[in-house]
């Protein structure tokens, strides 16, 4: 059920290789870990947990495998303190794709359905209890009675309580013996149906460590490699299953096995798959509706008459310098630039920021009841309420016990007053860290102030017209760089945090660390967009009083406004942060694996060489050579990152949803496929839905409401065109003459020449009454939309309901066969 792995340096080895003083200081510390580890086995032992080793040599090291597995009776004590849930009586089978129902009904051939042997069943079931065990289906069959993801939670939890020293020094469990390095690695086994080749039964006790394996030559590629043989045959293991129908490059198009991938890898990865696919799916109208939007941005781009003056313009309109030192320019220069902002800024974005944010509603909306139904198809629907136990390493380091009000149980107890005071002391470190980020944007914003002065300065033709773009861009690239050094900073810091917070269950503690990593991400990834989107270009003053910020002039928007801006910083931080992840998953874990394989290669036997080739392929060196699972953050963190970009900042990329559609369907594939075969199994964890990250979801739908309707107000040119159509001339000729101020009589009389800036001021310098009735406009628009849109999007939260009907029904049946079940007059 479990392997525990450990390294030891022969005496012979040791002596050689440092010095006396370096070896004393080792050998103390390799006398401590073996204390530690004697102790620790000594009590798993007497726990009744059944044991058998092995050894095999590795580069002047011996690595030792300890496997571990539980009895029935261990099996049974731990099921029912844990209240693993045991199965009552079968279901017909269901289908769970809406999809699929829908194109049945109207008879249309669905091609993402697929024939996935060994299909888990359904059933009802209930918290397991000893003394009703003849009640349970599949009671009289104890080696297949509990599931192997339940085996191996029986074996963590009692791995994670276990005490090897004092319960003041913290001396408990096996994670604090892997961070001491007194184990290497600790790990169920992935499935192996050539466990019973190898002559080792799940619950077969003590065996020899010198007896020899007498195995037949297996694969080095790994047990989830089909043979030709074995697919003819069916006979698949549930991780040969995953590999072929699930990760799987050549099944991008089909549903994913989620009962599979739960059955194997429990509901907290089954959870993150399901959502993962479901966002993916309701991505496709929003890539098909903005693929539509841009496209008409193309025609329109063609047609537009202020364009069109623009690039017809010559040298009507000579442009005042945009520094010190830069020179006046002719604003014919930006045409192709201006033409370019027309893609994404014209009448069809008012239409697809509104139809972004109702889609967010109804996504998350309908998010709640596909949660619902698997929540209650994989029987976690009140685990958070009633059945999560605290985490191990609270039971093991809380100081006192309490009575819990929901269970009647006695439970280790932290007080709330001193977690308050650890959360403030921490919230104070993550306000630290936020301003770091914050001083690095001001930095970023002042190296592209300073980067278009000097290109600007330089003489160079095609530095002084690409200054603004230069600077803009690599500023995107210099910021990026900042947001993944500080990122791998700051995770560190909030687990270091999240622990010495003491959170009693492992949803609270996940989602506390999940909520402080959220914060630092979105100020560091969204900084620089919000910026440009909203700050950019609107403190800079006009000629002859410009403002400036620590000495250096506010920065401008570039000739071609804002909106082009944010849309190349856009794409530089959401295209490059999701090509960069999709390299790293793909390259890292291969670097990673073939390195620790080249390292177990050179292994040989400890009695004799010609038994090696067995050795290095038993099933638990195969699967220490893996990469250990590092929990979903990352995965959960990248999708929610990008949800905020394509609704947030929507209205200046409406390519956004195409683009993470591409994305979302490589990266299905890819984290599926580090699933089955580079990462070494995860203990299987119960979950009842993605935690927090929906709450998350939740909060960048409303901004996303309220960012659209202020880049619409005020960053596009939308409303300034519609003002100019009623009061001025629907077909927009003299457009461009309307938007450009002139430069105050004192500025054009020190330098002896008269130029135009984008403004609405009069030649004093003053606000025109023009400016002040487009910022009632804006106004008013910003009120309008947002009441729309969260009108619309209550009524439809309003007319959805978050449980379907179909899932109450199950409740309420499931609920009165558990009661019949374990009534007493029935024993």
């Amino acid at each position: 059920d479990f392997v525990l792995v450990w390294e030891t340096v022969p005496w012979e080895w040791s002596r050689q290789q440092d010095s006396h003083e370096n070896g004393g200081l080792q050998e103390r510390s390799a006398t401590i870990h073996r204390t530690w580890r004697k102790k620790f086995l000594d009590k798993l032992h007497a726990a009744g947990i059944h044991m058998e080793k092995h050894m095999t040599h590795v580069e002047k090291k011996v690595v030792h495998y300890l496997l571990l597995s539980a009895p029935w009776s261990v099996l049974c004590y731990y099921a029912e303190e844990l209240q693993l849930r045991v199965p009552l009586q079968a279901l017909p089978r269901q289908t769970s794709n809406w999809s699929a129902s829908m194109l049945r009904r109207l008879g249309i051939p669905n091609l993402m359905a697929q024939e996935v042997p060994n299909l888990p069943l359904d059933y009802y079931t209930c918290p397991f209890k000893a003394n009703k065990l003849r009640w349970f289906l599949g009671s009289d069959e104890q080696d297949t009675f509990f599931s192997t993801t339940q085996r191996h939670q029986i074996l963590y939890e009692i791995l994670a309580t276990t005490q090897y020293g004092h319960s003041r020094e913290r001396e408990v469990g096996v994670d604090r013996l892997l961070s001491e390095n007194v184990f290497t690695a600790a790990f169920p086994l992935h499935e192996a149906r050539h466990l019973c080749l190898l002559g080792i039964h799940p619950t077969a006790g003590p065996a020899s460590p010198a007896s020899p394996l007498r195995t037949p030559s297996l694969s080095p590629q790994g047990p989830y490699k089909l043979r030709p043989e074995e697919l003819a045959a069916g006979s698949l293991s549930q991780r040969q299953v995953l590999f072929q129908y699930w990760a799987s490059w050549g099944k991008w198009s089909k549903y994913q096995p989620l009962d599979h991938v739960r059955k194997y890898f429990g509901e907290k990865v089954a959870f993150y798959f399901a959502w993962l696919g479901f966002y993916t799916g309701w991505l496709l109208p929003a890539a098909v509706v903005g693929t539509v939007v841009f496209i008409t941005g193309i025609f329109l781009m063609f047609s537009d008459v202020p364009s069109q003056e623009i690039c017809a313009s010559k040298e009507q309109y000579w442009m005042c310098p945009l520094c010190k030192t830069c020179p006046y320019w002719q604003l014919s220069k930006i045409c192709s630039m201006f033409m370019a902002g027309r893609l994404f800024d014209h009448g069809g974005t008012i239409f697809f920021s509104i139809f972004m944010a109702l889609w967010a509603v109804l996504f998350l909306e309908f998010w709640k009841r596909t949660n619902a139904s698997l929540a209650h198809h994989w029987d976690c629907s009140e685990f958070e309420d009633i059945e999560e136990r605290p985490r191990p390493q609270f039971k093991a380091m809380a100081p006192m016990t309490i009575i819990n009000p929901i269970t009647g149980a006695e439970e280790p107890y932290f007080p709330k007053s001193s977690r308050l005071h650890r959360i403030l002391a921490g919230s104070m470190v993550i306000i630290m860290m936020i301003a770091m980020v914050v001083m690095f944007v001001v930095s970023v914003i002042l190296y592209r102030a300073v980067v278009a002065i000097l290109l600007s300065s330089s003489g160079y033709f095609w530095f002084v017209d690409s200054a603004s773009r230069i600077a803009s861009i690599t500023g995107s690239v210099v910021n990026l760089i900042f947001i993944l050094i500080l990122s791998k900073i700051y995770i560190s810091l909030a687990h270091f945090l999240t622990k010495w917070e003491m959170h009693r269950t492992q949803t609270k503690y996940e989602d506390a660390f999940t909520f402080k990593v959220f914060v630092f991400q979105f100020v560091t990834f969204y900084s620089s967009p919000v910026y440009i989107a909203f700050f950019k270009g609107k403190f800079v003053g006009y000629p002859g009083n410009y403002l400036s910020f620590l000495g250096v002039r506010n920065e401008e928007c570039s000739p071609g406004g804002c909106f082009i801006e944010l849309a190349q910083e856009l794409l530089v931080i959401m295209v490059g942060k999701q090509i960069i992840n999709n390299v790293q998953e793909v390259a890292i874990p291969k670097l990673k694996c073939w390195w620790h394989k080249h390292k177990l290669l050179s292994t040989k036997n400890a009695s004799e060489e010609g038994e090696s080739v067995m050795v290095e392929q038993a099933p638990w060196v195969m699967d220490h050579q893996l990469l250990v699972f590092e929990g979903l953050f990352e995965e959960y963190l990248e999708m929610v990152l990008q949800f905020g970009f394509i609704t947030i900042f929507v209205a200046a990329c409406p390519l956004a949803p195409l683009f993470a559609l591409l994305n979302n369907w490589v990266e299905i594939r890819l984290d599926a496929h580090k699933f089955v075969c580079d990462y070494r199994r995860p203990v299987a964890e119960r979950a009842q839905g993605i935690g927090i990250w929906f709450s998350i979801l939740e909060a960048i739908t409303h901004l996303a409401v309220i960012s659209n309707a202020f880049l619409i107000a005020f960053t596009s040119d939308f409303l300034p065109r519609v003002y100019y159509e009623y009061v001025h001339d629907s077909s927009l000729h003299g457009y461009v003459n309307f938007t450009l101020a002139y430069a105050p009589w004192d500025f054009v009389l020190q330098s002896n020449t008269t130029c135009r800036y984008a403004a609405f001021r009069d030649r004093d310098g003053n606000l025109t009454l023009t400016y002040w009735q487009l910022l009632a406009i804006r106004l008013g628009f910003i009120i309008v939309f947002e009441h729309v849109v969260f009108f619309i999007g209550r009524v439809i939260a309003w007319l959805v309901p978050d449980i379907p009907e179909s899932v109450e029904v199950k409740v309420k049946r499931e609920r009165y066969l558990a009661k019949e079940a374990l009534a007493e007059n029935k024993v």
